[in-house]
């Protein structure tokens, strides 16, 4: 596969999966604005969705305040914001069609028609009240995406390309998440108050993940405590957005590349790697390593796979 061809791929489904997160970030901004939480600050919600997603410094060199009509405008609709849910829907599109004749027409019509309904939706026709049913739209795209990729593409190189790029973005964004929120993660917030701003953003953050419902199956005795959250997102391999579900695919599809090709680049080692870390480690040792310091080597980690499997395959 040429290596333009293997780039596309990636990208393609990398900048879907980013699309995904941030409606999901908006989705849990939206859902705790709407809510009255005692001790927070107005904007508060809105701020998370912004810190979370990195987009907070570029929001505010345009705004001088937090409102929910400017938040919408930069992070779903902005041509100037580099994670808009725009820019993301329009470059996988773009990569799409760079290499259509090498994904199936069900992958091509789910991406090609969210873009152009998109491009239909007037900003201005998106109120605060008609917000939740147009993230809800943008997810359903979303999982069509997904759903049109693991039932129509064939099992080759230009699939593995494009699981690669879904959960390195995936790894990417929950990492991130969890070291935008790393304190109210640490074992000193155990034991709280219900209705505390911790409690709400133990709640924010596994939303955000998809995790909300999912966690009470994973403790299904248990309440709201950070250490299991942090075990839940972290180290748990049946979440299927925690860093070691993610590293397991990441993992599994390096194996199947080199078997493809029949040689094994630098990057499948990498992948092969962090995926064994992340196996072996237990919580507490994350925790006495210290959280924060652990995140951050993740997602150099992880960088650093991204970089080499450009490398290793010449993605242009």
């Amino acid at each position: 596969m040429l290596g333009r061809t293997a780039a596309s791929l990636f990208w393609m489904s990398r900048y879907q999966e980013r699309a995904q997160n941030i409606t999901r970030l908006m989705e849990v901004a939206y859902r705790g604005a709407i809510m009255a939480y005692d001790g927070q600050a107005e904007g508060h919600h809105w701020q998370f969705a912004l810190a979370c997603s990195g987009a907070e410094t570029g929001y505010h060199e345009k705004h001088d305040e937090l409102h929910s009509r400017h938040v919408t405008n930069y992070m779903v609709f902005s041509k100037d914001n580099p994670i808009s849910i725009r820019n993301c829907l329009e470059l996988t599109r773009n990569n799409a069609r760079a290499v259509r004749t090498g994904i199936t027409a069900e992958l091509w019509e789910a991406i090609n028609t969210t873009w152009i309904e998109f491009c239909d939706t007037s900003p201005q026709s998106v109120t605060q009240e008609k917000l939740p049913d147009f993230l809800a739209w943008l997810a359903q795209r979303s999982h069509l995406f997904r759903g049109a990729l693991l039932n129509t593409v064939l099992r080759d190189d230009g699939y593995y390309f494009s699981q690669m790029g879904t959960f390195v973005e995936r790894a990417d964004n929950t990492a991130r998440i969890l070291d935008n929120q790393y304190w109210v993660l640490l074992p000193d917030n155990e034991i709280i108050e219900d209705g505390s701003s911790e409690r709400y953003q133990w709640s924010a953050i596994l939303r955000a993940l998809s995790g909300r419902r999912s966690y009470r199956f994973a403790y299904p005795n248990a309440q709201l405590k950070a250490f299991n959250i942090a075990e839940f997102l972290i180290l748990r391999r049946e979440m299927p957005r925690s860093l070691a579900y993610c590293y397991d695919w990441l993992a599994d599809t390096a194996e199947d590349l080199g078997h493809f090709y029949g040689s094994r680049e630098p990057s499948l080692d990498l992948a092969a790697d962090v995926f064994k870390d992340l196996k072996e480690k237990q919580m507490r040792d994350i925790y006495q390593e210290g959280l924060h310091d652990f995140l951050i080597d993740f997602i150099g980690k992880n960088n650093q796979f991204a970089h080499q499997l450009c490398e290793d395959y010449n993605f242009a």
